[in-house]
């Protein structure tokens, strides 16, 4: 993770969580966390993806990337939630970094407020105090890159989501080798992305290599450079059940729509 985007998105992630925690010195988050997480159903975003009929669409709201600029940012997140509800999303993921995605926590809590569907916060994870600090905000589940953790923070992190608050940890690969990592911290939800987080070359083969080497019994999503039905049915058929979408859903003036047309419904 050096001489890229990463290091100056990593850096910035630092600075905002030590802020973060400062301002939260006289709150016990984890027993906030845990206070919340007791009265939401666990492993949510697993159970919704378990259910193999239709295509199950994790739609995702993103302001802005690295590599793509501003995408929509004139938008509010509660109102795009609900139409990705209306369009028959399985689950919603919202990006919450703030510098480079121009996302934040409060995007987040307003699409907990609108809509009743799993929420994943997709955002830069290295401190477990992040992870408390989604699960506060109404997350069902987190993001964990590989590519920015080493093996025993993944498990650290993976165990601390799962099996204390009952969240679902979507650990993202890229390489063999990181799906090779992952394989033996006993990873129940893996993201192939498409995505090189290095060059931001995109290619669906990606996904389409890594299947082949996916664990028996593990729930497989992929993500990014996904747009049309036709390759949500291939990627189906090669053993895919969740299908994360955020660009060409936050591009569009319909949202409910598009998601019909993406998940085959008339």
């Amino acid at each position: 993770m050096t001489g890229t985007i990463l290091d100056k998105i990593f850096s910035d992630k630092r600075v905002r969580v030590e802020a973060a925690k400062q301002a939260s010195e006289s709150v016990d988050l984890r027993e906030l966390a845990l206070e919340y997480r007791s009265n939401r159903g666990p492993h949510r975003l697993r159970q919704t993806l378990s259910d193999g009929s239709g295509i199950n669409i994790i739609a995702e709201f993103k302001k802005a990337s690295p590599s793509k600029g501003v995408i929509n940012d004139s938008v509010e997140s509660a109102d795009v939630a609900r139409q990705y509800e209306a369009g028959g999303a399985a689950a919603i993921s919202v990006l919450t970094e703030e510098d480079h995605f121009k996302g934040s926590l409060d995007d987040l809590q307003a699409v907990r407020e609108a809509v009743d569907l799993p929420i994943l916060r997709k955002d830069f994870f290295f401190d477990e105090f992040q992870i408390y600090e989604a699960a506060v905000a109404g997350a069902d589940a987190i993001l964990l890159i590989a590519a920015m953790l080493e093996d025993e923070q993944l498990e650290k992190f993976r165990s601390l989501a799962e099996d204390e608050l009952g969240l679902d940890a979507l650990v993202e690969v890229h390489t063999l080798d990181e799906l090779e990592r992952i394989k033996r911290i006993g990873s129940k939800l893996i993201g192939v992305n498409n995505r090189d987080l290095k060059s931001f070359h995109v290619t669906l083969d990606v996904s389409r290599e890594l299947i082949q080497h996916a664990p028996k019994g593990t729930i497989m999503v992929t993500e990014s450079g996904l747009r049309t039905l036709e390759e949500l049915l291939e990627l189906s058929e090669l053993g895919y059940v969740g299908f994360l979408i955020g660009e060409t859903l936050m591009r569009t003036g319909d949202p409910a729509a598009e998601l019909r047309r993406l998940r085959d419904v008339r």
